[in-house]
């Protein structure tokens, strides 16, 4: 499925699209937006379910702030409606697997797997990237794609959806769910998909330059998809499948930069630093770890570009980490410090880096010490990464007690944080607080739209309250969620039964 329903290497857990409780629209009718948001809620349910979900705050982090200057851009040159704004999630989840590939799914969800991270020379071809898949989401590409073919419902759409998911594991998997009429479906849409890709990226490209990202970025990710697909794609670049990079899409594409806009800008400290993050943590393998440690102490090395140093310092420290060499991680890492002082998005990287060196290594008070560095106070304003870092660390101390406030300010203004819920439940848990330490996992499970497990932990909260565990105010908040829970399976059950 070219464009907006892209192949994705996430690997998809239920068999059926009825297992999604896809929401019920009859033949020939527009997708409302709250349509679509509901069917993107219960396919991302899926996805956080696979075991290639990975919630690393620094990476996640980095993606979306480059995502929300886009929105930003796209909202103050009228492609992001208000509505849309209001009604759409838009959540990055990133992916572990090494293959090139991003999607854009319903209600805004997005997927950006670390193989494309990892080979990205700049911020701005990331930028790019996301441009364009953001514009497939405020053109309502799907929505359109459905007016066009009439009969498409969200049982097919799914259907769909579903198969494209498990094609990049098991192209036999994907041909079991796109049958018969769903197979000529999806032929028939790459007539007008090539429509909608040459619109994404004419938008895409509109929004870089207002939010702050060199428009050359376009050009330079294009350049590299185009040598991919010379080369004969062995299969690592799934992007090529799903976006088709046609001749003409790459001429209008270098028409759109004029002569004088000059070369890409070079790649920033920071953006290095998570290229080499990214590349570390889709697990490559003993050998390949090796290799990022090795690389450090090549001939010659001292003589390479900074950008290239900082690189392959930052992955030599993590790659390190991953071997349990926690010496050789202290090594390089003391060598990477020097690299970026006076650079501040890549002090802190570096800092950030420190702390989980020292983590790992089984060393908290070391790693409390790195984080408290700079004397920043502790607070929800710090940053997701620190946040997390710090709770981590404070838990292994018996502190957890210390991050009670700022994560709840955390979580009241992210309600579908899971991760920070999961570490609110640890910390309530280390303070003797059972019930509120079951009404912050049942959170968890909300926001990663697991209905039924949600359901299963407010019940447990609800009995322990019946036994006399917790006061009365947490009591009358799980009961209120509770309820909230049965409607919302309530609705996906006669979804299900109407489809």
């Amino acid at each position: 499925m070219a464009g907006i329903l892209a192949v994705s290497t996430l690997a998809v857990s239920c068999g059926s699209a009825w297992a999604l409780g896809l929401p019920s629209l009859g033949d020939g009718q527009s997708l409302t937006t709250p349509q679509e948001r509901k069917l993107g809620d219960r396919i991302i349910k899926e996805l956080y379910r696979d075991p290639d979900y990975l919630d690393d705050a620094v990476l996640t982090e980095y993606v979306s702030q480059i995502m929300a200057s886009l929105m930003k851009a796209s909202e103050e040159r009228g492609e992001l409606s208000d509505e849309l704004k209001e009604r759409y999630a838009w959540q990055i989840l990133l992916g572990r697997d090494k293959q090139v590939n991003a999607f854009a799914l319903p209600g805004g969800y997005f997927g950006v797997y670390l193989g494309l991270i990892s080979i990205v020379s700049t911020r701005d071809e990331l930028a790019s990237v996301l441009a364009h898949e953001l514009s497939h989401v405020t053109q309502r590409h799907i929505a359109r794609m459905m007016d066009q073919q009439g009969k498409m419902t969200p049982l097919m759409i799914g259907s769909m959806i579903l198969g494209a998911l498990a094609a990049s594991r098991s192209s036999d998997a994907a041909a079991a769910l796109m049958v018969g009429g769903q197979a000529a479906v999806v032929q028939n849409q790459l007539n007008f998909t090539r429509d909608m890709e040459r619109e994404a990226d004419r938008i895409g490209f509109g929004l870089m330059k207002p939010a702050g990202y060199a428009q050359q970025g376009f050009v330079g990710m294009f350049d590299k998809l185009q040598q991919a697909n010379r080369l004969n794609d062995n299969g690592s670049w799934p992007y090529l499948r799903s976006h088709p990079l046609t001749t003409q899409r790459i001429s209008d594409m270098h028409a759109r930069i004029g002569k004088d806009d000059g070369a890409e800008p070079p790649a920033t400290l920071d953006h290095v630093m998570m290229v080499a993050r990214a590349r570390v943590l889709t697990r490559p393998g003993v050998e390949v770890l090796r290799q990022y440690i090795n690389e450090t102490k090549d001939v010659g090395f001292a003589d390479k570009s900074l950008n290239r140093r900082v690189s392959a310092f930052y992955a030599a420290t993590l790659s390190a980490v991953q071997l349990q060499d926690y010496a050789q991680a202290r090594d390089a890492l003391g060598k990477l410090r020097p690299l970026v002082q006076g650079n501040a998005a890549a002090q802190r990287q570096a800092q950030l880096l420190a702390a989980e060196v020292e983590m790992a290594a089984g060393k908290p008070e070391d790693a409390l010490r790195e984080l408290n560095a700079d004397g920043q106070k502790v607070t929800a304003d710090v940053g997701r990464p620190e946040l997390l870092a710090r709770t981590q660390v404070l838990l292994q101390l018996k502190r957890g007690a210390e991050m009670t406030g700022t994560l709840q300010t955390w979580v009241a203004t992210h309600p579908k944080d899971s991760g920070a819920w999961l570490a609110l439940s640890r910390v309530w848990n280390q303070q003797n607080q059972p019930l509120r330490a079951i009404r912050a996992e049942a959170e968890a499970q909300m926001g990663h739209y697991d209905y039924a497990a949600a359901l299963d932990r407010f019940k447990a909260g609800q009995d322990l309250a019946r036994k006399g565990g917790g006061d009365f105010y947490d009591a009358s908040i799980i009961d209120t969620r509770l309820r909230e829970v049965e409607s919302l399976l309530k609705e996906q059950a006669a979804d299900r039964s109407l489809n």
